[in-house]
């Protein structure tokens, strides 16, 4: 799963550096654990040994589910990056992983970042099932039973995961890449406000799955499912009020190439005045505090007031 737009700043429920062990540095990402996903995999460990000849298979499968996820979220990070985006960091827990990704403000730059994890999925859909294929043809089955058991396990585990991701439900990827799709059409706001209408009409058969497979774990999700379509109608309301603003001319933003809203809708980090950062050249007019940084309403990125500055026109 891939948090997109501003780092994430508006889903609730997702996991943090706070709680989680820095695992290491890959490709320039942060890779950080959370204690939670050692819990959960100890108790599946200890629980669910008896479905497999030995647990040895069952803690290979926990272990190949980490690699999954984490290829999926640098995926995701890597995409980000090829398109001129930010993503630093990506956090595992029991319900997945989520990468950081801040790609540029345009449908199309969103959506590769988001369409990038779900097919690390389908390539190593097709690895595993190739695998799969060997292994039947060389009788391993029979000679090399907890081998076998194990490849097909996380074959499983892979389609289950890709299955579940593509769903089209914010703000899973299946969820951010409708999101994405609907842009070209209806804009930023009305394609967010379209796809979490969409969660809120499937979670009642979400919930109600839940219900006839007894599972506390979907429940759970659902519930995950439900604030963040929450936090994501929240969202879109305001990206469309800020849509609706007049615009200054002469500034844009350099991430989004948006023109900022005229009005006091900058505050002051010192004497918490409200005032229109462009009119004062990021100057608060009440205290004097200068500011180095001024940030985007559109997109949420902070650039230099000199760079918001658009060059007239060559004359003739």
């Amino acid at each position: 799963m891939a948090c997109a737009g501003g780092s994430g700043r508006y889903l609730s429920l997702m996991p943090t550096r706070q709680g989680s062990i820095h695992l290491f540095r890959l490709a320039g990402v942060d890779v950080y654990l959370h204690w939670s996903w050692l819990v959960i995999a100890m108790l599946g460990i200890y629980y669910l040994h008896g479905s497999h000849q030995s647990v040895a298979v069952n803690a290979g499968g926990y272990l190949a589910l980490f690699v999954i996820v984490l290829m999926h979220e640098m995926g995701h990070a890597l995409a980000c990056r090829s398109v001129g985006g930010r993503a630093d960091e990506i956090v595992l827990w029991p319900l997945g992983g989520v990468a950081y990704v801040a790609p540029p403000m345009r449908p199309g730059a969103t959506l590769w970042s988001i369409v990038a994890g779900p097919l690390v999925n389908v390539v190593l859909l097709a690895v595993f099932l190739g695998a799969i294929v060997v292994s039947v043809a060389f009788g391993w089955a029979e000679t090399s039973p907890g081998l076998y058991q194990f490849l097909v396990m996380v074959a499983w585990i892979n389609g289950g995961l890709l299955a579940f991701n593509v769903l089209p439900i914010y703000p899973l990827d299946g969820g951010q890449i409708l999101r994405s799709l609907l842009w070209f059409v209806v804009g930023r706001a009305r394609s967010l406000m379209v796809t979490v209408i969409v969660g809120f009409v499937g979670l009642p058969l979400w919930f109600l799955y839940a219900w006839w497979q007894r599972s506390y774990w979907l429940a759970i999700l659902g519930l995950f499912i439900l604030s963040n379509c929450w936090s994501g109608l929240q969202q879109a309301k305001a990206l469309a009020r800020i849509g609706r603003l007049p615009r200054r001319s002469g500034y844009q933003c350099p991430s989004c190439e948006t023109a900022p809203p005229l009005g006091e809708w900058w505050v002051c980090g010192h004497c918490g005045t409200r005032f229109d950062t462009f009119a004062t050249q990021a100057t608060c007019p009440h205290c004097g505090a200068r500011f180095d940084q001024t940030r985007c309403l559109d997109c949420g990125e902070s650039h230099p007031m000199s760079d918001w500055m658009v060059p007239p026109p060559p004359a003739g």
